[in-house]
């Protein structure tokens, strides 16, 4: 029997199964994707929040604000990459200021350190880009931008490595209840075969679908609404349009159509929001898509919208009482929520982490590890070494010096180290969120046959077993002819 059994490897539940690796518990988490962070957590706006816009007194805000002041310390320890670029959310000529300092009220209560409103001079000096509509704006400095997969992975590889058990392609089906906890039924979803895990305690961080894990076990129904967010992608040769996270005022749909740039160095321009009943729907739309074209300039002018690369959508798990849910149902002893994260659920999550492992550890009275391992290293970067350092890898490690990806000049030795690192890639998707293989220009359209090679020598695997993203996506189905 585990302790302590997570439902979802998303950011929330990596997070989380760090946080409870600190204890003296067996710990597993379910995922029915091939890989962590294959939900939410992949498709959302990558942004670190500074609070002003969660209601004072709410989960939201507290955890936001929390959240936030723990990434310095959670990037150093994780070697996670992150920048406090700031952000700047603007008001429009015509547009009702008091909206504005509302916000900057919220923000104060929340306790967001040097939030203030500053004026079009001001602003045109922070973004050149800037509307000619903009006449002011509430800048937050403390606002931030990060890798999701990255910071995902990282919570996942440190808990795996500090002894937790990650079941992936694993779907869970049913949670019963039983004297001494829950007994967890499952299927693998590549072979169809059940499997059942009983477990004292059970974390419902199940996205979109926490709802119906949650009413498995509970009289006291919640409802998960999927809010659709669509995004372009745009070049690095775009890099420079903005430095900041540019926030339009936001809406009762949420934060509206943002710009800014990614920590890598690319521009992102979303994302939209409307509510669907199909919590699978993250396919583009045409109306989406026209809706960021005409409402991104509002903020931004000039977009070099000829430079988008891709175009992506996400589903936000949007709560009907507008907050997070987290905690213990009142009806269901041993169950606990870490329901309804949406914005800022990112930026939240290690706030979450902590919050969810303080109440397991009261209610399993659990004993601290003395040898729990805080830090990770991340994959070697070698275009982060000096000349001499990359000439001195390259000799010792010939690999480093063989470029795969020519958009982002990934090496032959990042992919191998995205393989063979904990919880290691086996998709070509796995290794392009791992080492941003095929994230370029071309979007894998010249890296992937050699990245296939290396995945199948690697694992060993056979190549028409790799698959884009899991169960059903192979991408070779045979051969045409036998040369």
């Amino acid at each position: 029997m585990y302790d302590i059994a997570i439902i979802g490897a998303g950011v929330v539940g990596s997070a989380i199964a760090r946080e409870l690796s600190r204890y003296q518990a067996s710990v597993c988490v379910f995922d029915r994707e091939e890989d962590v962070c294959c939900g939410t957590s992949k498709a959302n706006s990558a942004i670190i929040h500074a609070g002003f816009d969660a209601a004072p007194g709410s989960l939201k805000a507290e955890l936001n604000v929390r959240g936030n002041a723990m990434m310095d310390t959670l990037s150093a320890e994780l070697d996670i990459p992150f920048r406090r670029n700031g952000s700047l959310v603007i008001c429009t000529k015509g547009q009702d200021t008091d909206a504005l300092f509302q916000l900057l009220e919220k923000g104060e209560k929340n306790n967001v350190p040097g939030l203030r409103i500053i004026e079009r001079e001001e602003l045109i000096a922070l973004e050149p880009h800037i509307s000619d509509d903009a006449a002011c704006a509430l800048y937050a400095p403390t606002g931030g931008i990060v890798c999701p997969f990255e910071m995902t992975q990282a919570f996942a590889e440190n808990a795996c490595v500090n002894g937790v058990s990650f079941f992936l392609n694993t779907a869970v089906t049913s949670i019963l209840k039983q004297p001494d906890g829950y007994l967890i039924e499952t299927v693998h979803t590549d072979t169809n075969l059940p499997e059942t895990f009983p477990a004292r305690v059970v974390i419902n961080a199940a996205g979109v679908h926490a709802d119906h894990f949650h009413n498995m076990v509970s009289e006291n129904k919640i409802k998960i609404t999927a809010r659709k967010g669509e995004y372009f992608l745009l070049d690095k040769t775009a890099k420079d349009h903005v430095s900041h996270t540019i926030f339009q005022l936001p809406s009762r749909m949420g934060k509206g159509v943002l710009v800014t740039p990614t920590i890598h160095g690319n521009l992102l321009i979303g994302p939209t929001a409307t509510d669907t009943d199909d919590k699978e729907a993250v396919n583009t739309t045409l109306d989406g898509l026209d809706t960021l074209r005409r409402m991104a300039p509002l903020s931004v002018k000039n977009l070099p919208m000829r430079q988008v690369i891709t175009s992506f959508a996400g589903l936000r798990a949007h709560e009907s009482g507008d907050d997070f849910i987290i905690g213990e149902a009142e009806d269901a002893d041993g169950f606990f929520d870490a329901a309804g994260i949406e914005s800022p659920g990112l930026t939240s999550a290690p706030a979450i982490g902590q919050k969810i492992a303080e109440l397991v550890h009261k209610k399993l009275s659990l004993a601290e590890k003395k040898d729990f391992q805080p830090a990770r290293k991340g994959i070697l970067r070698p275009d982060t070494l000096s000349a001499d350092e990359r000439s001195r890898l390259i000799l010792a490690h010939p690999e480093y010096g063989s470029i795969v990806c020519r958009c982002e000049m990934i090496s032959e030795g990042e992919i191998m180290d995205a393989i063979r690192r904990p919880l290691g890639a086996r998709s070509l998707d796995g290794i392009k969120r791992r080492t941003r293989a095929g994230m370029g220009r071309c979007q894998s359209g010249f890296c992937s046959p050699r990245t296939m090679e290396i995945l199948a020598r690697e694992v060993p695997m056979s190549v028409f077993d790799i698959t884009k993203s899991g169960v059903g996506g192979a991408v070779l189905k045979g051969v045409a002819k036998e040369l």
